[in-house]
Protein backbone atom coordinates (compact mmCIF):
# COMPACT_ATOMS: atom_id res chain seq x y z
CA UNK A 1 0.00 0.00 0.00
CA UNK A 2 2.98 2.54 0.88
CA UNK A 3 4.43 1.73 -2.27
CA UNK A 4 0.90 2.77 -4.19
CA UNK A 5 0.71 5.68 -2.76
CA UNK A 6 4.48 6.74 -3.37
CA UNK A 7 3.61 6.20 -7.34
CA UNK A 8 -0.06 7.83 -6.96
CA UNK A 9 2.13 10.77 -5.33
CA UNK A 10 4.78 10.91 -7.64
CA UNK A 11 1.81 11.03 -10.70
CA UNK A 12 0.43 13.56 -8.68
CA UNK A 13 3.43 15.74 -8.65
CA UNK A 14 4.08 14.99 -12.82
CA UNK A 15 0.36 16.11 -13.31
CA UNK A 16 0.89 19.03 -11.49
CA UNK A 17 4.27 20.16 -12.64
CA UNK A 18 3.78 19.00 -16.25
CA UNK A 19 0.00 19.22 -17.36
CA UNK A 20 -1.14 21.83 -15.06
CA UNK A 21 1.98 23.83 -15.26
CA UNK A 22 2.27 24.50 -11.39
CA UNK A 23 5.01 25.91 -9.49
CA UNK A 24 7.31 23.35 -8.18
CA UNK A 25 7.14 24.17 -4.75
CA UNK A 26 3.62 24.65 -4.90
CA UNK A 27 2.97 20.95 -6.84
CA UNK A 28 5.89 19.53 -3.49
CA UNK A 29 3.66 20.62 -0.96
CA UNK A 30 -0.01 19.79 -2.47
CA UNK A 31 1.90 16.42 -2.96
CA UNK A 32 3.46 15.88 0.06
CA UNK A 33 -0.17 16.85 1.92
CA UNK A 34 -1.95 14.45 -0.34
CA UNK A 35 0.97 11.46 0.50
CA UNK A 36 0.52 11.92 3.69
CA UNK A 37 -3.19 11.45 3.82
CA UNK A 38 -2.58 8.61 1.71
CA UNK A 39 -0.04 6.92 3.67
CA UNK A 40 -2.07 7.09 7.17
CA UNK A 41 -0.45 10.03 8.73
CA UNK A 42 -3.05 11.59 11.58
CA UNK A 43 -4.07 14.51 10.18
CA UNK A 44 -3.02 16.85 12.91
CA UNK A 45 0.52 15.50 11.83
CA UNK A 46 0.65 15.69 8.31
CA UNK A 47 1.70 19.94 8.68
CA UNK A 48 3.78 19.12 11.36
CA UNK A 49 5.89 16.62 8.77
CA UNK A 50 5.83 19.36 6.10
CA UNK A 51 7.24 21.76 8.92
CA UNK A 52 9.57 19.91 10.05
CA UNK A 53 11.02 18.64 6.36
CA UNK A 54 11.09 22.17 4.95
CA UNK A 55 12.96 23.62 8.18
CA UNK A 56 15.01 20.09 8.69
CA UNK A 57 16.64 20.85 4.84
CA UNK A 58 16.90 24.36 5.08
CA UNK A 59 18.49 24.72 8.47
CA UNK A 60 22.13 24.84 7.22
CA UNK A 61 21.54 24.91 3.52
CA UNK A 62 20.34 28.62 3.53
CA UNK A 63 23.36 29.28 4.74
CA UNK A 64 25.70 27.71 2.13
CA UNK A 65 23.38 28.24 -0.90
CA UNK A 66 22.66 31.99 -0.20
CA UNK A 67 26.52 32.71 0.97
CA UNK A 68 27.31 30.39 -2.03
CA UNK A 69 25.20 32.37 -4.51
CA UNK A 70 26.98 35.27 -3.45
CA UNK A 71 30.53 34.26 -4.16
CA UNK A 72 29.61 33.52 -7.20
CA UNK A 73 28.10 36.71 -7.95
CA UNK A 74 30.97 38.85 -6.56
CA UNK A 75 33.20 36.43 -8.78
CA UNK A 76 31.13 36.99 -11.88
CA UNK A 77 30.54 40.77 -11.66
CA UNK A 78 34.10 41.21 -10.90
CA UNK A 79 35.46 39.76 -13.90
CA UNK A 80 37.18 36.93 -11.88
CA UNK A 81 35.40 33.70 -14.11
CA UNK A 82 36.18 35.61 -17.56
CA UNK A 83 39.57 35.86 -16.34
CA UNK A 84 39.51 32.16 -15.44
CA UNK A 85 38.61 31.14 -18.50
CA UNK A 86 40.69 33.52 -21.14
CA UNK A 87 44.02 32.71 -19.04
CA UNK A 88 43.28 28.96 -19.48
CA UNK A 89 42.56 29.26 -23.12
CA UNK A 90 45.29 31.50 -24.18
CA UNK A 91 47.46 29.09 -21.72
CA UNK A 92 46.53 25.74 -23.66
CA UNK A 93 45.73 26.77 -27.17
CA UNK A 94 43.73 25.87 -29.90
CA UNK A 95 44.67 21.66 -29.53
CA UNK A 96 43.53 21.34 -25.92
CA UNK A 97 40.49 23.75 -26.33
CA UNK A 98 38.10 21.18 -24.77
CA UNK A 99 40.87 20.40 -21.73
CA UNK A 100 41.16 24.39 -21.01
CA UNK A 101 36.97 24.50 -21.21
CA UNK A 102 36.71 21.62 -18.91
CA UNK A 103 38.95 22.96 -16.07
CA UNK A 104 37.31 26.49 -16.24
CA UNK A 105 34.21 25.24 -16.00
CA UNK A 106 35.28 23.32 -13.28
CA UNK A 107 36.08 26.11 -11.54
CA UNK A 108 33.70 28.29 -11.99
CA UNK A 109 31.30 25.57 -11.92
CA UNK A 110 32.01 24.70 -7.91
CA UNK A 111 31.41 28.52 -7.03
CA UNK A 112 28.24 28.59 -9.21
CA UNK A 113 25.01 26.63 -9.65
CA UNK A 114 24.69 24.81 -12.39
CA UNK A 115 22.25 27.16 -14.22
CA UNK A 116 24.05 30.41 -13.31
CA UNK A 117 27.33 29.08 -14.62
CA UNK A 118 25.76 27.82 -17.62
CA UNK A 119 24.61 31.28 -18.24
CA UNK A 120 28.30 32.74 -17.33
CA UNK A 121 30.14 30.44 -19.07
CA UNK A 122 28.53 30.11 -22.91
CA UNK A 123 29.45 33.64 -24.31
CA UNK A 124 32.36 32.86 -23.00
CA UNK A 125 32.35 29.41 -25.02
CA UNK A 126 31.00 31.32 -28.11
CA UNK A 127 33.39 33.98 -28.51
CA UNK A 128 36.00 31.47 -27.79
CA UNK A 129 35.13 28.72 -30.86
CA UNK A 130 34.10 31.56 -32.90
CA UNK A 131 37.88 33.31 -32.27
CA UNK A 132 39.31 29.48 -32.81
CA UNK A 133 37.09 28.76 -35.80
CA UNK A 134 35.72 25.36 -34.14
CA UNK A 135 32.05 24.54 -33.65
CA UNK A 136 30.98 25.88 -30.51
CA UNK A 137 29.09 22.95 -29.35
CA UNK A 138 32.64 21.25 -29.63
CA UNK A 139 33.52 23.05 -26.77
CA UNK A 140 29.59 23.28 -25.37
CA UNK A 141 29.45 19.08 -24.90
CA UNK A 142 32.58 19.49 -22.22
CA UNK A 143 31.45 22.60 -20.85
CA UNK A 144 27.92 21.39 -19.87
CA UNK A 145 29.90 17.73 -18.36
CA UNK A 146 31.99 20.04 -16.22
CA UNK A 147 29.28 21.80 -14.65
CA UNK A 148 26.97 18.90 -14.50
CA UNK A 149 29.71 16.79 -12.12
CA UNK A 150 30.13 20.08 -9.99
CA UNK A 151 26.44 20.22 -9.67
CA UNK A 152 25.71 15.99 -9.38
CA UNK A 153 28.84 15.31 -6.93
CA UNK A 154 30.47 18.36 -5.00
CA UNK A 155 29.83 20.23 -1.69
CA UNK A 156 29.13 23.07 -1.39
CA UNK A 157 26.60 22.52 -4.25
CA UNK A 158 23.15 22.46 -3.30
CA UNK A 159 22.09 18.21 -4.33
CA UNK A 160 24.98 16.78 -3.41
CA UNK A 161 25.00 19.26 0.14
CA UNK A 162 21.15 18.33 0.89
CA UNK A 163 21.81 14.38 0.01
CA UNK A 164 24.72 14.64 2.88
CA UNK A 165 22.45 16.50 5.33
CA UNK A 166 19.94 13.60 5.20
CA UNK A 167 22.31 10.87 5.11
CA UNK A 168 24.76 12.17 7.85
CA UNK A 169 27.72 11.91 5.74
CA UNK A 170 30.84 14.14 6.05
CA UNK A 171 30.75 16.81 3.11
CA UNK A 172 34.50 16.34 3.36
CA UNK A 173 34.75 13.15 2.93
CA UNK A 174 32.16 13.47 -0.26
CA UNK A 175 34.36 16.22 -1.45
CA UNK A 176 37.31 14.45 -1.41
CA UNK A 177 35.37 11.25 -3.27
CA UNK A 178 33.79 13.49 -5.67
CA UNK A 179 36.36 14.77 -7.31
CA UNK A 180 37.66 11.33 -7.81
CA UNK A 181 34.57 9.93 -9.45
CA UNK A 182 33.99 13.52 -11.51
CA UNK A 183 37.01 13.28 -13.25
CA UNK A 184 36.84 10.10 -15.10
CA UNK A 185 32.97 11.23 -15.37
CA UNK A 186 33.93 14.28 -17.01
CA UNK A 187 36.71 13.02 -19.53
CA UNK A 188 34.45 10.54 -20.77
CA UNK A 189 30.58 12.57 -21.16
CA UNK A 190 32.80 15.79 -22.46
CA UNK A 191 36.06 15.44 -24.92
CA UNK A 192 35.53 11.70 -25.95
CA UNK A 193 32.41 11.40 -25.95
CA UNK A 194 32.16 14.91 -28.26
CA UNK A 195 33.95 12.47 -30.96
CA UNK A 196 31.11 10.15 -31.02
CA UNK A 197 28.88 13.09 -31.13
CA UNK A 198 30.14 14.44 -34.08
CA UNK A 199 29.41 11.25 -35.96
CA UNK A 200 25.95 11.07 -34.53
CA UNK A 201 24.42 14.30 -35.03
CA UNK A 202 27.08 15.89 -37.16
CA UNK A 203 24.74 18.83 -37.80
CA UNK A 204 24.49 19.70 -34.39
CA UNK A 205 28.09 20.80 -34.53
CA UNK A 206 27.75 23.75 -37.67
CA UNK A 207 25.04 25.33 -35.33
CA UNK A 208 25.79 29.24 -34.45
CA UNK A 209 24.03 29.45 -31.25
CA UNK A 210 21.16 31.95 -29.64
CA UNK A 211 23.54 34.47 -27.89
CA UNK A 212 20.11 36.48 -27.26
CA UNK A 213 18.36 33.83 -25.09
CA UNK A 214 21.03 35.48 -22.55
CA UNK A 215 20.46 38.84 -22.80
CA UNK A 216 22.67 41.88 -22.35
CA UNK A 217 25.75 40.43 -21.87
CA UNK A 218 28.26 42.55 -19.58
CA UNK A 219 31.89 43.24 -21.58
CA UNK A 220 35.01 42.93 -19.67
CA UNK A 221 38.35 44.38 -20.26
CA UNK A 222 41.09 41.64 -19.20
CA UNK A 223 43.06 43.95 -17.64
CA UNK A 224 40.27 45.36 -15.59
CA UNK A 225 39.83 42.02 -13.78
CA UNK A 226 41.15 40.52 -11.17
CA UNK A 227 44.92 38.54 -11.49
CA UNK A 228 44.05 34.84 -12.49
CA UNK A 229 45.64 33.21 -8.86
CA UNK A 230 43.70 36.03 -6.80
CA UNK A 231 40.01 34.93 -8.96
CA UNK A 232 40.62 30.71 -8.80
CA UNK A 233 41.84 31.03 -4.99
CA UNK A 234 38.26 32.75 -3.89
CA UNK A 235 36.33 30.55 -6.50
CA UNK A 236 37.38 27.45 -4.71
CA UNK A 237 38.12 28.57 -1.34
CA UNK A 238 35.10 27.15 0.46
CA UNK A 239 36.28 23.68 -1.46
CA UNK A 240 40.22 24.38 0.14
CA UNK A 241 38.69 24.84 3.28
CA UNK A 242 36.59 21.34 3.63
CA UNK A 243 39.50 19.72 1.96
CA UNK A 244 42.07 20.84 5.37
CA UNK A 245 39.61 19.75 7.23
CA UNK A 246 39.00 16.13 5.83
CA UNK A 247 43.10 15.97 5.09
CA UNK A 248 43.37 16.68 8.55
CA UNK A 249 41.17 14.54 10.26
CA UNK A 250 41.57 11.52 8.29
CA UNK A 251 45.34 11.97 8.59
CA UNK A 252 45.53 12.37 12.07
CA UNK A 253 41.65 11.83 13.82
CA UNK A 254 40.66 8.90 11.66
CA UNK A 255 38.81 10.96 9.38
CA UNK A 256 36.28 12.20 12.18
CA UNK A 257 36.71 14.79 15.21
CA UNK A 258 38.10 12.84 18.19
CA UNK A 259 35.50 12.25 21.35
CA UNK A 260 37.87 14.73 23.09
CA UNK A 261 39.28 17.34 20.41
CA UNK A 262 42.60 19.79 21.56
CA UNK A 263 42.08 23.01 20.17
CA UNK A 264 43.84 22.93 16.84
CA UNK A 265 40.80 19.79 16.14
CA UNK A 266 38.28 22.43 17.05
CA UNK A 267 39.23 24.81 14.82
CA UNK A 268 40.20 22.49 11.96
CA UNK A 269 36.19 20.73 11.82
CA UNK A 270 35.59 24.54 12.52
CA UNK A 271 36.51 26.03 9.34
CA UNK A 272 35.66 22.81 7.20
CA UNK A 273 32.19 22.97 8.24
CA UNK A 274 30.03 24.24 4.97
CA UNK A 275 28.13 26.69 6.41
CA UNK A 276 31.38 27.96 8.16
CA UNK A 277 33.27 27.38 5.40
CA UNK A 278 30.97 29.62 2.89
CA UNK A 279 30.83 32.51 5.85
CA UNK A 280 34.70 32.49 5.54
CA UNK A 281 34.80 32.07 1.86
CA UNK A 282 32.31 34.97 0.80
CA UNK A 283 33.96 37.57 3.83
CA UNK A 284 36.95 36.69 1.31
CA UNK A 285 35.03 37.35 -1.52
CA UNK A 286 33.90 40.69 -0.30
CA UNK A 287 37.45 41.81 -0.12
CA UNK A 288 39.36 40.06 -3.29
CA UNK A 289 36.08 41.13 -5.72
CA UNK A 290 34.48 43.81 -4.05
CA UNK A 291 36.27 46.25 -1.86
CA UNK A 292 40.18 45.36 -3.18
CA UNK A 293 38.62 46.02 -6.77
CA UNK A 294 37.88 49.32 -5.14
CA UNK A 295 33.98 48.94 -5.34
CA UNK A 296 31.50 50.86 -2.85
CA UNK A 297 30.21 48.80 -0.83
CA UNK A 298 26.66 49.86 -1.91
CA UNK A 299 27.80 48.30 -4.97
CA UNK A 300 28.71 45.14 -3.58
CA UNK A 301 25.51 44.82 -1.51
CA UNK A 302 23.35 45.17 -4.80
CA UNK A 303 25.16 42.25 -6.04
CA UNK A 304 24.30 40.09 -3.07
CA UNK A 305 20.94 41.04 -3.70
CA UNK A 306 20.67 40.28 -7.26
CA UNK A 307 22.30 36.60 -6.06
CA UNK A 308 19.63 36.15 -3.52
CA UNK A 309 17.00 36.47 -5.51
CA UNK A 310 17.91 34.13 -8.46
CA UNK A 311 18.21 31.50 -6.24
CA UNK A 312 14.68 32.06 -4.21
CA UNK A 313 12.96 29.44 -5.52
CA UNK A 314 15.30 26.89 -5.67
CA UNK A 315 15.57 27.31 -1.97
CA UNK A 316 11.97 27.21 -1.88
CA UNK A 317 12.05 23.70 -4.15
CA UNK A 318 14.63 21.97 -1.99
CA UNK A 319 12.84 22.85 1.07
CA UNK A 320 8.97 21.53 -0.84
CA UNK A 321 11.80 18.31 -1.67
CA UNK A 322 12.11 17.92 2.04
CA UNK A 323 8.55 18.47 2.87
CA UNK A 324 8.07 15.61 0.96
CA UNK A 325 10.85 13.36 1.97
CA UNK A 326 9.79 14.03 5.99
CA UNK A 327 6.22 12.49 4.71
CA UNK A 328 7.33 9.82 2.89
CA UNK A 329 9.98 8.74 6.06
CA UNK A 330 7.38 9.42 8.45
CA UNK A 331 4.30 7.70 6.51
CA UNK A 332 6.59 4.50 6.47
CA UNK A 333 7.45 4.17 2.92
CA UNK A 334 11.69 3.81 3.63
CA UNK A 335 11.07 1.27 6.33
CA UNK A 336 9.06 -0.44 3.04
CA UNK A 337 11.88 -0.13 0.89
CA UNK A 338 13.89 -1.56 3.61
CA UNK A 339 11.49 -4.63 3.91
CA UNK A 340 11.50 -4.97 0.28
CA UNK A 341 15.39 -4.64 -0.71
CA UNK A 342 16.86 -5.83 3.06
CA UNK A 343 16.81 -9.31 1.80
CA UNK A 344 17.49 -8.74 -1.79
CA UNK A 345 20.50 -9.22 -3.41
CA UNK A 346 21.56 -5.82 -4.79
CA UNK A 347 24.02 -3.36 -3.91
CA UNK A 348 22.12 -0.44 -1.60
CA UNK A 349 24.73 1.61 -3.55
CA UNK A 350 23.13 0.53 -6.46
CA UNK A 351 19.56 0.73 -5.33
CA UNK A 352 20.12 4.03 -4.93
CA UNK A 353 21.13 4.99 -7.92
CA UNK A 354 18.18 3.48 -9.34
CA UNK A 355 15.42 4.84 -7.70
CA UNK A 356 17.17 8.14 -7.96
CA UNK A 357 17.30 7.54 -11.85
CA UNK A 358 13.55 6.48 -11.64
CA UNK A 359 12.44 9.98 -10.22
CA UNK A 360 14.82 12.25 -12.01
CA UNK A 361 13.42 10.79 -15.35
CA UNK A 362 9.94 11.06 -13.23
CA UNK A 363 10.29 14.84 -11.78
CA UNK A 364 13.04 16.53 -14.19
CA UNK A 365 14.65 18.21 -11.16
CA UNK A 366 18.09 16.25 -10.02
CA UNK A 367 17.65 17.90 -6.70
CA UNK A 368 14.14 17.20 -5.57
CA UNK A 369 15.02 13.43 -7.13
CA UNK A 370 18.17 13.19 -5.00
CA UNK A 371 16.44 14.65 -1.80
CA UNK A 372 13.28 11.99 -2.39
CA UNK A 373 15.76 8.88 -2.91
CA UNK A 374 17.72 10.01 0.05
CA UNK A 375 15.32 9.93 2.04
CA UNK A 376 13.83 6.55 0.59
CA UNK A 377 17.38 4.76 0.83
CA UNK A 378 17.95 6.33 4.37
CA UNK A 379 16.71 3.39 6.71
CA UNK A 380 18.10 0.90 3.97
CA UNK A 381 21.61 2.71 3.87
CA UNK A 382 21.61 2.62 8.02
CA UNK A 383 20.78 -1.22 8.52
CA UNK A 384 23.34 -2.32 5.36
CA UNK A 385 26.40 -0.46 7.18
CA UNK A 386 27.37 1.13 3.57
CA UNK A 387 29.44 4.22 3.77
CA UNK A 388 27.17 7.37 3.63
CA UNK A 389 29.74 9.49 1.77
CA UNK A 390 29.52 6.95 -1.71
CA UNK A 391 26.05 6.48 -1.22
CA UNK A 392 25.27 10.79 -1.65
CA UNK A 393 27.62 10.35 -4.89
CA UNK A 394 25.84 6.90 -6.12
CA UNK A 395 22.52 8.97 -5.38
CA UNK A 396 23.82 12.08 -7.15
CA UNK A 397 25.24 10.00 -10.38
CA UNK A 398 21.58 8.68 -10.51
CA UNK A 399 20.30 12.18 -10.39
CA UNK A 400 21.50 13.33 -12.99
CA UNK A 401 20.95 10.38 -15.81
CA UNK A 402 18.61 10.55 -18.47
CA UNK A 403 17.74 14.57 -18.69
CA UNK A 404 14.50 14.92 -20.90
CA UNK A 405 12.17 17.67 -21.79
CA UNK A 406 10.99 17.67 -17.99
CA UNK A 407 14.47 19.46 -17.22
CA UNK A 408 15.55 22.91 -17.35
CA UNK A 409 18.94 21.88 -17.91
CA UNK A 410 17.52 20.31 -21.53
CA UNK A 411 16.06 23.54 -22.17
CA UNK A 412 18.66 26.00 -21.61
CA UNK A 413 21.11 23.93 -23.48
CA UNK A 414 18.95 23.46 -26.56
CA UNK A 415 17.88 27.06 -26.83
CA UNK A 416 21.46 28.08 -26.06
CA UNK A 417 23.53 25.82 -28.57
CA UNK A 418 19.99 26.60 -31.23
CA UNK A 419 19.25 22.84 -31.43
CA UNK A 420 15.94 20.74 -32.62
CA UNK A 421 14.62 17.94 -29.81
CA UNK A 422 16.42 15.29 -31.08
CA UNK A 423 19.93 16.62 -31.45
CA UNK A 424 19.68 17.78 -28.01
CA UNK A 425 18.81 14.01 -26.69
CA UNK A 426 21.47 12.90 -28.40
CA UNK A 427 23.53 15.76 -27.18
CA UNK A 428 22.94 16.62 -23.83
CA UNK A 429 20.75 13.54 -22.65
CA UNK A 430 23.47 11.01 -23.87
CA UNK A 431 26.18 12.91 -22.27
CA UNK A 432 24.06 13.17 -18.61
CA UNK A 433 23.54 9.59 -18.80
CA UNK A 434 26.99 8.68 -19.53
CA UNK A 435 27.76 11.03 -16.66
CA UNK A 436 25.33 8.62 -14.32
CA UNK A 437 26.70 5.43 -15.48
CA UNK A 438 30.36 6.32 -15.20
CA UNK A 439 29.64 7.80 -11.85
CA UNK A 440 28.39 5.00 -10.59
CA UNK A 441 31.16 2.63 -11.72
CA UNK A 442 33.79 4.83 -10.05
CA UNK A 443 31.94 4.71 -6.49
CA UNK A 444 31.23 1.08 -6.65
CA UNK A 445 35.03 0.85 -7.52
CA UNK A 446 35.90 3.33 -4.71
CA UNK A 447 33.55 1.01 -2.38
CA UNK A 448 36.13 -1.68 -2.55
CA UNK A 449 38.93 0.54 -0.62
CA UNK A 450 36.73 2.67 1.71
Amino acid sequence: MAFLVLILGIALLLFLIIKLKMNTFVSLIITSIAVGIGLGIPLDKIATSVQEGIGGQLGELSIVFGFGAMLGRLVADAGGAYRIAHTLIEKFGKKRLQLAIVLASFIIGIALFFEVGMVLLVPIVFAIATEAGVSILYLGIPMGAALSVTHGFLPPHPAPTAISTVLGANSGHVLVYGILVAIPAVIIAGPVFTKFAQKFVPDAFERKGNLSALGPQKKFKLEDTPSFGVSVVTSLFPVILMAITTIYQLSFNGGSLPKNPNMLDSIIAFIGTPAIAMTISLLVALYTMGWARRFATPEIMKSLEEAVKSIAMLLLVIGGGGAFKQVLIDGGVGDAVMKLFGNANISPLILGWLIAVVLRIALGSATVASLTAAGLVLPLMQSAGVNSALMVLAIGAGSLAASHVNDAGFWMFREYFDLTIKETLYTWTVLETLISIVGLLCVLLLSLFV
